[in-house]
């Protein structure tokens, strides 16, 4: 198949492994930051986890199916594939929680921000409900991506 489809395939790995772990790694660092009661941790933390998402995660999610699609085209690979259809539908699965999270976790940030820079006592119950929704989706996104890494090394015909 060539070299340029082995560098292809290795940047699709390597912005999955970029996608899926700045993902794990914000979703924990808030998860437990909002554990924390510290309303100047949950500013800093909310703060950088919606940049991780905008300067790492956004560009994996849009590389992911455009160099997916490429090494389908380029392997052989039928589009109708079992494994594959589940792949795609996980995937929409995933980016539909996704960016409802993003949403929240901008909206938690502004919050934090806000509660902090006023000196409050506590965040606004708002910031807790979309805290339970942002965790909430987090489940099922993280789900089907491991979900997906087990299908793109299977195979399973």
């Amino acid at each position: 198949m060539g070299e340029y489809y082995l560098w292809v395939k290795a940047l699709h790995i390597l912005s999955s492994v970029v996608m899926v772990g700045t993902g794990f790694g914000t979703a924990f660092y808030l998860f437990w930051i909002n554990r924390s009661d510290s309303i100047a941790a949950q500013a800093v933390v909310s703060h950088w986890v919606a940049k991780a998402d905008w300067w790492l995660t956004m560009p994996a999610v849009i590389f992911q199916p455009l160099s997916g699609l490429w090494l389908m085209q380029a392997a052989g690979w039928a589009y109708d594939a079992k494994w594959l259809l589940w792949t795609f539908g996980l995937y929409v699965l995933a980016g539909l929680c996704w960016l409802p999270v993003v949403w929240l976790q901008l909206q938690m940030r502004d919050m934090a921000k806000q509660a902090y820079a006023q000196k409050q006592d506590h965040l606004p119950p708002r910031y807790w409900r979309y805290a339970r929704y942002w965790e909430w989706l987090g489940y099922p996104a993280f789900t089907a991506m491991m979900a997906v890494y087990f299908l793109m090394v299977l195979k399973p015909m």
